[in-house]
């Protein structure tokens, strides 16, 4: 029996990075359930969410990773840097300490994900009072140049710039495949089953860990 072929155009590997804290979850949540949580659940090792947009008529099926922050799960974390086409690196507005680090996060991103990923840097909780802000936009954009990437300021409670900036990431690395002629969902049918196996690979590379 013949397989069906997958019922998407592009099929995007993203992973959100970023300090223990930072609302990379939530910004999570938020783009795959339109859901928030106020209750901090720490993410332990990898979870995994699942969401399909259209753009210009073409489907875009995003498969996205939420890492653990902590250092003691990088090493897990860490594997799942070669397979992904844009990374989501996420600090706390009103955390310095994990602005700071975004240094340390594209250190990783050089030393693991391929040379040709897509990035993007987003200062989660936007909402938070004036008073409470310890990064000003300023400095989140300048970093952002200083490495040639986009720069959105989100927030997962309010849903500010949550669709944009997964929208975003995913359209620079459509326009990516599209001018290396490289595409998940290619009109052959042989090139439709390695896109399936591809899923299915990922797919059990992601739950056949446990938690």
């Amino acid at each position: 029996m013949a397989e069906a072929p997958p019922n998407y155009d592009y099929l995007i590997k993203l992973l959100l990075i970023g300090d223990s804290g930072v609302g990379k979850s939530c910004l999570l949540l938020r783009f795959s359930d339109d859901s928030f949580n106020t209750n901090f659940i720490t993410t332990i090792g990898i979870d995994f969410k699942i969401r399909t947009i259209e753009r210009d008529g073409k489907r875009m099926k995003l498969q996205i990773w939420d890492t653990a922050g902590q250092e003691r799960f990088r090493t897990i974390t860490t594997a799942y840097y070669r397979g992904a086409m844009g990374i989501l690196l996420v600090y706390d507005v009103t955390d310095e300490a994990s602005f700071n680090n975004i240094k340390n996060w594209i250190s990783n991103i050089e030393q693991h994900a391929s040379d040709n990923v897509n990035k993007i840097l987003i200062g989660n909780k936007a909402d938070m009072d004036e008073s409470l802000r310890a990064v000003p936009t300023s400095k989140g954009q300048q970093l952002a140049d200083e490495y040639g990437i986009k720069f959105f300021e989100a927030s997962a409670k309010t849903n500010t710039n949550v669709e944009e900036v997964f929208s975003s990431i995913a359209q620079d690395i459509r326009q990516r495949l599209d001018e290396t002629g490289i595409s998940t969902h290619p009109p052959k049918t042989v090139s439709i089953n390695k896109a399936g196996a591809t899923e299915a690979t990922q797919k059990a590379s992601c739950c056949g860990g446990g938690n």
